[in-house]
């Protein structure tokens, strides 16, 4: 089966030591069975360490050391299973992380924001709209006649259309599939409820109102791929127009959620734009109890 990705994709390498938010501190890590049966038929000494790392309570994870650091993790910010064994004794979630893949007519894959470096990445690329073959995969795909891509495309012709300025194509996106901003006290009342890993980003979300808008063209360009990337991650699966719809109108509050932190955090560099991007990801699209509380 062909996969594709946005053009920008292949611009994507984990930097590694470099990361200033490393995904192995905070997460814990589960393992497939796959790589549980590679650890096991290590016969080098850092294979028993690795096997005496894991816990097998429940699905088996590694065991977070210290400030919840993946243990393998070492001082340089390195990962030992890297340096000792090899990248291809990754566990799946390390070997593919920040990556998702999304399975309709055809199998695509993106990068997810709550890399910081993918983040950085996407709002820098004024070519969402382009897909390319990259490879294949593996894999079923779904049997639904309802096609994501299709309304995903008018979405970007709306966003690349430079008769619009944004502002326009997101009231035109909003009255064409007829999404409701909803009322700020209700997004403030949900936003309340979700669960967080830091309970710092809690306080932040709270800064949200649909009125904060930030001046100037550059912003607004970075709005704009952060949305074309939500809608490219969350709507592309919908399995009819009324799901579509939905899921649309979770990606435009998140925009709108992003659009209040960078007026409210007063953000004007790429990076600081980027974080809160990040944060955005890690707390709401990388939870799935928080992205269907929010969703549905």
């Amino acid at each position: 089966m062909k996969l594709y990705a946005p053009k920008y994709y292949k611009n994507f390498k984990c930097i590694a030591d470099k990361c200033e938010h490393s995904c192995c501190i905070g997460w814990e890590i589960d393992i497939d069975e796959r790589t549980i049966k590679k650890y096991k038929a290590l016969k080098c000494a850092y294979g028993s360490v690795i096997l005496d790392s894991i816990s097998m309570e429940s699905a088996p994870h590694f065991t977070l050391a210290h400030h919840d650091r993946c243990p393998h993790l070492n001082e340089h910010g390195l990962c030992n299973i890297i340096i000792n064994v090899g990248e291809d004794h990754l566990c799946d979630i390390c070997r593919e992380h920040p990556r998702f893949y999304n399975y309709t007519k055809v199998a695509e894959v993106g990068i997810g924001m709550s890399c910081a470096e993918a983040a950085r990445i996407i709002l820098c690329s004024h070519n969402f709209a382009d897909i390319d073959e990259i490879g294949d995969i593996d894999t079923d795909l779904d049997d639904i006649s309802f096609d994501g891509r299709i309304l995903r495309s008018d979405i970007y012709e709306i966003l690349l259309d430079t008769a619009n300025t944004y502002t326009i194509a997101l009231n035109k996106i909003h009255r064409k599939y007829s999404i409701d901003v909803g009322d700020d006290e209700r997004w403030l009342q949900l936003l309340n409820s979700l669960e967080y890993l830091d309970i710092d980003h809690k306080k932040l979300f709270m800064n949200y109102s649909s009125a904060l808008r930030p001046n100037g063209t550059e912003k607004n360009e970075y709005l704009k791929r952060f949305f074309a990337y939500l809608v490219y991650r969350h709507c592309t699966e919908a399995i009819d127009e009324g799901d579509f719809c939905l899921r649309l109108a979770f990606c435009l509050f998140c925009e709108r959620l992003l659009s209040s932190l960078i007026c409210s955090e007063n953000a004007e560099s790429l990076t600081d734009i980027a974080t809160l991007a990040s944060i955005i990801s890690e707390e709401i699209e990388y939870s799935d109890e928080n992205t269907f509380t929010l969703m549905y």
